[in-house]
């Protein structure tokens, strides 16, 4: 049958740009469907792209071939490396970008890609064969659009309703309808949905701030670009006129209007139905988890250089508007404060990520792909990732190829999906970086090194761009090599040495990039603890991870397997022996039993090669 697309990508936020982009640049006709071509790439929440575990997503992203740390340096207003006195596995870059500017310049580059096409329309309904094979989409006008795979990237549309105070109103985000017919579709072809709510606080008026009540807080003073592509030296580096932020506390007397209009919070009183995310709660529900706190800390983002509006960055809330207005003049530099636009959370739809592969494909729909906030994820970088991920997974699949599954020691987008896909969500997941029992390895400076090969199994980067990442890399050997030669990476090792630079302790070495540099270091200095934990990690893992498990593995067939083992692995489908062991309830016994199996039957069983193909075991 002829199709009108190899892939449909639905939604174009943060996943479903990254998702378009990685099938159209892989060479696959691609459309693009969403609900306003005009809010493409909006950041609906904070105008920020990174930070701790974020930034080595995006870092990561970059690697890979994605496009957001290109699109955040271009439009970056203030660059800040978090926890830089802290160790290398949780120093993490964030950039402040220019919003409008952000979705410009995103909407620039999907407009520029000649495989790509976009087009506005609210998607209805899957169009499902009786095979269960993805076939297309139906739009709400009734037109029909066959493709060869879909990805679904939803946000936060999905039956989304919105509250402020008693008040609801249907929509995604404030000046956006909501996708209300897809659910239904989804709910027809056996993928079950849960539901989720997630929040926003005030937009404030620059002009009304008093600023000098306010700490200020600079950026650094030798900002580094996000992505490799991008010039890390001036003029050609930051792109635009950085910006200071700056940081003010709560009162108490806002934590005393909170808890005097708790009553009045549709968080509080049931109104709201879906879980919220832990790690960014509510302005309303730190006040209650934290009654020891005399204050939070706020962070005053300014959305733009030629914007009027302050993000105040902790203050999340679905409080009434007099509540809001109230608690935010209490507030030292907000005492005159005006209100451009009200805070309140949105509930919506998800699909619980246990239902999909690894590759984000669903189990029940082949052809079918998920990503973002459709799987239970929250941030901008998580679901940007998966939506990486999603495209280049869907377009191998339109190409006969295998799928491409990040293990956990290679990327935190691999922690990130295997977490997800393995474990489940029952609440918005966030990727942290003690998720990752590599996180020393997997650190920021060194994403493009470690997913060099990827990089090129997926073909996206350019020739010039492999050719710098092995520069880089000779750079960093030969540093190695002569420090260790030399002495120096013994003195680097001494204790007293813990915070010295390479610059301080050899005036002799050879003139050489920041990022060379810092590797050098990083590496000489935590060459012991990273085999340690490298060590460790292997002994949990223990090649259970190189054993892979052919889908149409029977476990409820397998003798000896519990009642409970079984449906948990029938429901779960894990790819490989390790995986299997990281299902919430499947014993060591089980696992004995599945591999005694696999390795009675070698015809069936296979090794995984470090890039993904199959090997034959027997």
């Amino acid at each position: 049958m002829k199709t009108d697309f190899d892939v449909i990508v639905v939604g174009l936020g943060h996943a479903g740009c990254e998702a378009a982009l990685a099938c159209a640049r892989m060479g696959l006709s691609t459309l693009g469907l969403t609900l306003r071509t005009d809010r493409i790439a909006l950041m609906s929440c904070n105008p920020a792209i990174g930070g701790t575990a974020k930034g080595h997503l995006v870092r990561e992203l970059d690697s890979l071939g994605g496009e957001m740390a290109r699109v955040a340096d271009l439009t970056g207003t203030h660059f800040k490396t978090l926890n830089e006195s802290r160790g290398p596995a949780v120093r993490a870059s964030r950039v402040l970008c220019d919003r409008a500017a952000y979705a410009l310049e995103m909407q620039k580059v999907l407009s520029s890609v000649s495989m790509l096409k976009i087009l506005a329309g609210e998607v209805a309904k899957l169009l499902v064969d009786t095979d269960s094979r993805i076939i297309g989409v139906g739009l709400a006008d009734e037109e029909e659009i066959t493709a060869k795979a879909v990805i679904l990237t939803t946000g936060t549309f999905l039956r989304g309703l919105m509250h402020t105070g008693d008040q609801q109103q249907r929509g995604g985000r404030v000046g956006d309808s909501p996708s209300m017919l897809l659910s239904n579709s989804l709910n027809i072809h056996g993928i079950s949905l849960g539901r989720f709510k997630t929040g926003t606080p005030a937009r404030l008026f620059k002009d009304s701030i008093r600023w000098e009540r306010c700490e200020t807080q600079p950026g650094d003073l030798e900002p580094k670009p996000l992505s490799r592509r991008t010039p890390a030296e001036p003029p050609g580096f930051p792109c635009l006129e950085q910006l200071l932020c700056h940081i003010t506390y709560t009162s108490t007397k806002a934590h005393e209007l909170i808890r005097e209009n708790l009553h009045r919070s549709p968080l509080f009183q049931g109104v709201i139905q879906g879980r919220g995310p832990r790690y960014c709660p509510s302005f309303e529900d730190k006040v209650v988890r934290f009654p020891q706190r005399e204050r939070h800390q706020v962070f005053l983002e300014p959305e733009g250089l030629n914007s009027d509006l302050v993000y105040p960055a902790g203050l999340s809330t679905s409080l009434p508007v007099d509540v809001q207005r109230d608690f935010l003049r209490s507030i030292p530099g907000l005492e005159s404060v005006e209100v451009a636009r009200f805070g309140y959370a949105v509930e919506y739809d998800y699909a619980p990520p246990t239902q999909l592969k690894l590759s984000l494909e669903t189990r029940r729909v082949s052809g079918l792909y998920f990503a973002g906030q459709l799987n239970g994820t929250s941030g901008y970088e998580e679901a940007a990732f998966q939506g990486f991920v999603a495209g280049v997974n869907a377009a191998r699949s339109v190409r006969n190829e295998p799928a491409i599954i990040l293990g956990r020691d290679e990327a935190h987008g691999g922690v990130l999906i295997d977490e997800l896909v393995t474990h489940g969500v029952d609440e918005p997941f966030r990727m942290l970086t003690s998720r990752s029992e590599h996180r020393l390895h997997l650190r920021e400076g060194n994403a493009d090194l470690r997913l060099a090969a990827r990089a090129s199994q997926i073909g996206i980067i350019t020739e010039e761009q492999r050719a710098q990442t092995e520069r880089r890399r000779a750079a960093i050997r030969n540093e190695i090599i002569r420090c260790r030669l030399s002495g120096m990476a013994a003195l680097l090792r001494r204790p007293e040495n813990s915070y010295a630079s390479l610059a301080a302790i050899d005036a002799s070495r050879p003139s050489l990039p920041r990022g060379i540099t810092d590797e050098v270091e990083t590496e000489i200095k935590y060459e012991g603890y990273i085999a340690q934990q490298t060590r460790a990690a292997q002994r949990r893992n223990d090649g259970w991870d190189d054993w892979r498990i052919p889908e149409n593995f029977s476990f409820a067939g397998l003798r000896g397997l519990s009642t409970e083992a079984s449906e948990k692995l029938e429901k779960f489908r894990p790819l490989t022996v390790g995986q299997a062991r990281r299902i919430p309830g499947v014993t060591a016994a089980a696992i004995s039993l599945v591999l005694i199996h696999l390795k009675r039957h070698p015809s069936r069983a296979q090794r995984v090669s470090p890039l993904g193909e199959r090997e034959s075991c027997g």
